[in-house]
């Protein structure tokens, strides 16, 4: 009888320190650094919110609750500072979910990479009524130079070898951005939403540098890829990296006005250059904050 007690107190003492050991490598996060898995892990802990965290589902609006609104488009240039984490990695990072330019993002999704595949619009207006895929896109873009190159073999007479180079995730340097402002009287409050987005790349012909539209894409179409793919974070590396997706919504990136709505539908440049083109889209964004800033009393 006595053995029996014994014996049962025992497995019941073996239990307990297996039900230790495992409940101190769940709180603690597994501090040996071991996984479950035959690759190490890449950093602290297991990092999965980018995959789970929907996008942030657009607030229903009734034409009537919508008392005023103002169409703009705006440039992102890559090249800024503030800007740069949506050029880099100009080369995509192999490992499972990782980072990737906002080009190649873009690139990879009318290709179906990830995710089912999506649509661009021919960039000659941003009405988003001619529909074009990955392919039409790289044949339209694709460029070819012809270059004399020695041959391998006496005499060396050169040959004239025609160089084709595909549209890359790294030529695009610039955005256009097409939104919409609008005062919703039912819960008293001033927003912005991204209609659409265009993708420029710098067209070198004649020796001269100047942006040339590529396509448009639908943003709301493509938030679901944009909220599940992160984009570097300057302030706080990678504990609290942000999905494109976010950065959009919250606007954490610089810009600035080419052209807002107007009778007779020009750009700054066509009526402004040099400072006054800046001192013009100055204006345009401060008329934004004064309108918002004149709804209310203090």
């Amino acid at each position: 009888m006595k053995n029996s007690v014994f014996l049962t107190l025992f497995v019941f003492f073996i239990m307990g320190l297996k039900l230790a050991s495992y409940s101190q490598q769940t709180v603690l996060g597994n501090p040996a650094g071991m996984t479950n898995s035959a690759v190490p892990r890449d950093g602290v802990y297991d990092r999965s919110a980018i995959n789970e965290v929907p996008p942030i589902p657009y607030p229903y609006l009734r034409e009537a609750d919508i008392t005023w609104t103002k169409r703009i488009w705006r440039f992102i240039d890559l090249r800024e500072k503030m800007n740069q984490p949506f050029y880099y990695p100009v080369k995509p990072d192999t490992r499972s979910n990782g980072r990737r330019s906002f080009a190649q993002i873009v690139l990879d999704g009318l290709q179906g990479v990830r995710s089912e595949k999506m649509s661009a619009y021919l960039p000659l207006d941003d009405k988003y009524d001619i529909p074009e895929n990955y392919e039409s896109v790289m044949d339209k873009y694709r460029d070819s130079t012809k270059m004399p190159i020695a041959s391998k073999e006496p005499p060396y007479t050169p040959i004239i070898t025609t160089i084709v180079k595909n549209l890359e995730a790294s030529d695009v340097e610039l955005l256009r951005i097409k939104e919409d402002y609008y005062f919703d009287r039912q819960r008293s409050v001033m927003e912005v939403r991204i209609l659409g987005i265009c993708l420029y790349k710098m067209d070198t012909t004649g020796g001269i540098r100047k942006p040339m539209p590529l396509f448009w894409i639908y943003f709301p179409d493509w938030r679901d890829i944009f909220a599940k793919e992160e984009m570097f974070n300057l302030k706080n590396g990678v504990a609290a990296r942000l999905s494109y997706d976010d950065v959009f919504m919250k606007r954490i990136f610089s810009s600035y006005i080419m052209k807002e709505e107007n009778v007779y539908d020009r750009q700054i440049s066509q009526y402004a250059s040099g400072k006054d083109a800046l001192h013009e889209a100055e204006k345009a964004k401060n008329n934004l904050f004064d309108f918002e800033s004149n709804l209310w009393e203090y």
